[in-house]
């Protein structure tokens, strides 16, 4: 059940239950994708322009510049210009502390996740 407060915000600004449902989807599949989650984690260590990504996990500039995109639509980066260049960096105030608790969780309970695919793998 949704959050009676989001839901309640949500039917003021006009919104009905099933969308708020898919904005929850677009939040969740924005970390779906293996690009993207790959980006979040360069830009918690700091922030990087959009050729220092591309040179970092090898990836043209056509895919960095989309997922930037998605990732800043949905609040997970912010952007800012120093010179002629476009920096991003991780939404400090909500998304890393997020990835933070991922991390935790990730590491208290999913590393039999990886024991499993392991052993599909044999």
């Amino acid at each position: 059940m949704i959050n009676r407060s989001i839901l309640k915000h949500a039917h003021h600004e006009g919104f009905n239950e099933e969308e708020l449902y898919g904005a929850y989807k677009l939040f969740f599949g924005t970390l779906f994708s293996e690009t993207r989650l790959k980006i979040i984690n360069l830009l918690r260590k700091r922030r990087l322009n959009v050729s220092e990504i591309m040179q970092e996990l090898n990836l043209d500039q056509t895919v960095v510049s989309h997922n930037l995109a998605r990732l800043k639509q949905h609040g997970f980066v912010v952007s800012e210009t120093d010179g002629k260049f476009r920096y991003y960096k991780i939404n400090e105030e909500t998304i890393n502390p997020i990835m933070s608790l991922i991390d935790n969780h990730m590491s208290q309970y999913c590393i039999h996740i990886l024991h499993s695919m392991k052993k599909s793998k044999k």
